[in-house]
């Protein structure tokens, strides 16, 4: 009985009180940007020259459209209501799902790199969607799931994840994706 027990509390009872659900600042609907305005996610999200990831889009890029409220939506009234006509910035609040540790580089350059322009936006999607949550077709963002303890999502891609897909392409021969600790770690 004790085995069972401490299998219970150790597997599941444990496990589940390190973690902590949050919700998003604002409710955002990518079906609504992508599908309904035809978007692409670039207009939002890019890499930059130093390949790093704009990531979330700023207060300010969001107002190029949202400076007045344009539809019915009440999220969308509540964002120009508390951050455009205020100034507060979205960006700051928003929970990053992959955010990775200080001590690891990653670059979406190359990764994502100069076919890029060759894909279309269903194409990237499945692309992003190896390492990312896929949230092309989501009305409201995906709960955010934060581990109490180290503060990250349990989203973050884990190291096994990295070095599995770094293999894998290395042995099939199409890239020079090395596995040494120094490609990844600063």
């Amino acid at each position: 009985m004790g085995l069972v027990v401490a299998l219970i509390l150790g597997w599941w009872v444990l496990p589940n009180l390190m973690k902590e659900t949050k919700k998003q600042p604002i409710a955002f609907s990518h079906v609504e940007h992508v599908q309904n305005q035809g978007m692409t996610c670039e207009q939002c999200h890019f890499v930059r020259a130093d390949g790093s990831f704009s990531g979330t889009p700023t207060t300010a890029q969001c107002a190029e459209c949202h400076f007045t409220v344009l539809g019915s939506n009440p999220e969308e009234a509540r964002f120009v209501r508390e951050y455009v006509q205020t100034g507060r910035e979205i960006k700051s609040e928003w929970l990053v799902y992959q955010k990775q540790p200080d001590n690891v580089f990653f670059s979406h350059a190359l990764h994502f790199g100069p076919l890029a322009e060759l894909r279309g936006p269903k194409e990237t999607a499945a692309f992003c969607s190896k390492c990312h949550l896929n949230v092309a077709e989501t009305d409201v963002p995906p709960v955010y799931t934060e581990n109490r303890l180290s503060g990250y999502s349990e989203n973050t891609m884990l190291m096994w994840g990295c070095e599995r897909c770094h293999a894998e392409h290395m042995a099939m021969g199409n890239t020079n994706a090395s596995n040494a600790c120094f490609t990844c770690h600063k």
